[in-house]
């Protein structure tokens, strides 16, 4: 994931933890964290794991339970969600888990968020009912959130651990420029989804920075691109692995 900000370019990762052919969902979820400390060893800046559900190939189901092994593997490399699934859950569920690992772990947590279902409808359903899911618009939602992360005085309701004063950076998921405006009227650091829509990258990318209003979270526009890579220990075996079957 190549990120774009002040302090110029930076590669990250995304891992899904893939069930290959053959293996367990066990032996994903060891891989990721074995991959997260090599990241870390490497120098990558950010690890962030997605939020799927019923998703044979991919044991990446529960990101607040993955980011907190990972956060404890590793030592320098940032650690966060790309992304927690908000109308999946209830804002200040959020707010509690990731304000926790913020300050178990100051410094090194981000808390990516999107608005997709992240599964079959029927496993959706299961996860939270659709009544639940839509009864408030995602901003609605994203404000909740942002108000147990940075309550008023007089706020009836707080989020404990997330008032240490370690809260994690949102960042704002999406692969339209419907979810690039919004990030940039809100002043939120905006992560594309290159990987599921690559044709609207650019179309995305302009309208976050002709939206952006400078904000606490981020004072000059902030993007990360999430592109789909193949590693190999040389470059024909890494064309054979690109290639499709057959």
């Amino acid at each position: 994931m190549p990120e774009r900000g002040g302090a110029g370019v930076r590669l990250s990762v995304l891992d899904t933890s893939p069930i290959v052919q053959g293996s367990t969902p066990r032996q994903a979820l060891r891989n990721t964290v074995d991959l997260a400390v090599l990241a870390d060893e490497l120098g990558f800046y950010r690890y962030w794991v997605p939020e799927h559900h019923g998703m044979r190939g991919v044991a990446s189901s529960a990101p607040a339970v993955l980011v907190g092994r990972l956060a404890c593997a590793t030592q320098r490399i940032r650690v966060g969600a790309g992304g927690v699934l908000l109308p999946n859950h209830a804002p200040i569920v959020v707010a509690e888990q990731f304000g926790t690992f913020a300050e178990l772990h100051p410094g090194r947590i981000d808390l990516g968020l999107g608005r997709a279902p992240g599964g079959p409808r029927p496993v959706v359903d299961a996860v939270r009912p659709e009544s639940e899911r839509t009864a408030r618009t995602f901003r609605e939602q994203l404000d909740e959130l942002r108000s147990y992360l940075d309550p008023p005085d007089d706020a009836p309701v707080r989020a404990i651990p997330a008032l240490g004063g370690n809260t994690p950076p949102i960042w704002l998921l999406g692969s339209t420029a419907t979810s690039a405006a919004l990030a940039g009227e809100l002043g939120l650091p905006y992560a594309f989804a290159h990987h599921l829509a690559p044709d609207a990258a650019a179309d995305a990318t302009r309208v976050y920075r002709r939206r952006f209003c400078p904000s606490a979270p981020a004072a000059t526009p902030t993007t990360l691109v999430s592109v789909s890579v193949i590693a190999a220990e040389d470059d024909e075996r890494a064309r054979w692995l690109a290639a499709p079957p057959g």
